[in-house]
């Protein structure tokens, strides 16, 4: 193994410099992650997939403590991990011949809802299959915007986490992608969903505000830190059901999981959320119970008022009688 270019603290945050074909670096377990195998430690402290983590190992690219060791071996505090995971193949976004549930769609923007389980735009673990390889199959040549990843997102004006279901509005031409971006970042898009908390949810009702950003010991989930991004979440009773809260969500910024995180930080997480909560077998849900149920906003050209609402899918509303009991 060649020499590691950086240093990390326990939490895996690599220094400024990588090699753009291999990440190569030397984490510390913390207490946290004593006992977990060594392939799922690996995963979280360096911030990718289970697969690529053991992958690695399975090629003799990881040492614990000087030694090459299984990917099934248990670490322990304090134990050096030294490793190298080459980096995943370049992304690219490409047309795909994939069905797609139009709610409604003009010269400049269409409606989707898109369904639970599919993710919204090509990354990595998922070149595939997203809901842009379907757009760009429908819409040949959608808009690009600004930013690092644009050309991954056409047309996106905004994303829905891989297995919240729900309303999407896509822009079709560069005029409606910047206006519908700018009513986004002046909270001039209303996005409401709905959502299964566990336990009694209390207070009823209420706004989180907790700002978000990337959790320090998993780099593939999110976190209510004192240093993240500012996060407004109104959310009220629906539904008291048994054992569970059907509630409805209203947001005022968009961040990365920021229904979930809120929910966990506040001790109900959603149901059968695996990230920040645990799965629950009973339900066919892909995973959370989250939909995206009602989107309104001015039309970007004619002004326009344009409101548009469904009903979660049947997995979710399974789930829901499963709670409300007999």
């Amino acid at each position: 193994m060649r020499s590691a270019r950086f240093a990390a603290c326990a939490n895996g945050s690599p220094a400024t410099g990588a090699s753009e074909a291999v990440h190569e670096m030397r984490v510390s377990v913390d207490a946290q992650l004593a006992g977990a195998r060594l392939d799922t430690a690996l995963a979280k402290l360096a911030g990718v997939p289970r697969t690529r983590a053991a992958a690695a190992i399975r090629a003799g690219r990881v040492l614990r403590n000087g030694e090459a060791v299984k990917g099934s071996e248990s670490v322990a505090a304090g134990d050096r991990i030294d490793y190298e995971i080459e980096a995943p193949p370049a992304l690219n976004a490409l047309p795909e011949a994939i069905p797609l549930e139009i709610v409604f769609e003009d010269e400049h923007l269409l409606v989707v809802n898109k369904p639970a389980g599919m993710v919204t735009h090509p990354a990595h673990g998922a070149y595939r299959g997203t809901l842009v390889n379907a757009l760009l199959g429908h819409v040949a040549g959608l808009p690009v915007g600004q930013g690092e990843e644009a050309a991954l997102r056409p047309g996106l004006v905004h994303r829905l986490d891989r297995d919240t279901s729900g309303l999407l509005v896509v822009a079709k031409t560069p005029r409606a992608l910047e206006l519908l971006g700018r009513a986004m970042q002046q909270r001039r898009i209303s996005r409401r969903y709905v959502g299964i908390a566990l336990g009694v949810v209390a207070p009823a009702s209420g706004t989180l505000t907790g700002p978000i950003g990337r959790d320090a010991r998993n780099r593939q989930k999110m976190a209510v830190r004192a240093n993240g991004k500012p996060a407004v979440t109104h959310y009220r009773t629906v539904e008291a059901l048994r054992g569970a809260t059907e509630l409805a969500f209203e947001l005022e910024t968009g961040r990365t999981h920021q229904i979930r995180v809120h929910m966990a930080a506040l001790g109900y997480p959603l149901l059968n959320d695996a990230v920040y909560g645990h799965p629950d077998r009973r339900v066919a849900l892909p995973g959370q119970a989250l939909h995206a149920g009602r989107l309104a906003f001015a039309h970007p050209i004619s002004g326009v008022p344009l409101e548009f609402s469904l009903h979660p899918p049947a997995a979710y509303a399974a789930a829901r009688e499963l709670f409300r009991g007999p």
